[in-house]
């Protein structure tokens, strides 16, 4: 398993268009990342790194290179088949919650399951927020819960379905240091097998990583283990 290419970006490139002009937000990124590895994605603000994100899912395209997802070329995929890409292969992590204020625990946990149209969907759900540790405030909505649990219910949302490639952008930044800490060991604890990609800033959550790619001014300027 940890032989098969999961991330493949060649050559990628990122022009978005402004007033002044074109932006140059990735200027020929190549990267790989094989199966179960996980790999934190840092530098400073604007360097690109949560754009590598959202190229990862399927959420933006290219202006030139290729992303290729466990062998899927993603720009033969059109809007719909990007959906159903992401339905069955990928788990979403932000800084900010995303969670439906109107809906429980439970039912935003299922959410993604529900679209993929999983007769086990609230069994599943159920699962991923007892191992979050949320077994007792399945019915309660995001505003009855601390900002560190409605960060574990999207934990367990992203998880329920099982995803072969975890993207996690910044997911403690809206946390205080000890509550942020106990959702990253939940999140490392429960990836196991899942490919995993860690947008930080966090040296400290780095190092948990084998690998640590550091991005530049929209490039790759380094690559390798912790500390090196």
């Amino acid at each position: 398993m940890m032989d098969t290419c999961m991330i493949s970006l060649s050559d990628v490139r990122l022009t978005l268009q402004s007033q002044a002009g074109g932006v140059n937000i990735l200027r020929g990124v190549d990267l790989t990342a094989r199966a179960g590895e996980a790999l934190a994605v840092t530098g400073p603000s604007g360097a690109g790194k949560t754009t590598l994100l959202m190229l990862m899912a399927g959420l933006l395209a290219p202006t030139s290179g290729t992303v290729a997802i466990a062998g899927l070329d993603l720009s033969t995929l059109n809007e719909d088949g990007l959906a159903a890409f992401r339905r069955d292969n990928v788990g979403i992590v932000f800084q900010a919650f995303h969670l439906v204020p109107a809906m429980t625990a439970l039912e935003n946990a299922a959410l993604p399951l529900e679209f993929a149209g999983r007769s086990d969907a609230f069994d599943r759900a159920a699962e991923a927020l007892d191992a979050v540790g949320l077994s007792q405030r399945v019915n309660h909505f995001p505003a009855e819960l601390s900002g560190g649990e409605q960060q574990r219910v999207a934990l367990a949302r992203a998880l329920a379905p099982r995803p072969r490639l975890l993207l996690a952008d910044e997911p403690t930044g809206n946390l205080d240091g000890e509550t942020g800490e106990r959702v990253m060991d939940l999140l490392f604890s429960l990836s196991g097998g899942m490919t995993l990609v860690l947008v930080t800033h966090d040296v400290g959550l780095a190092a948990r990583c084998g690998r640590v790619v550091a991005v530049r001014d929209g490039r790759v300027a380094g690559d390798g283990p912790p500390g090196r």
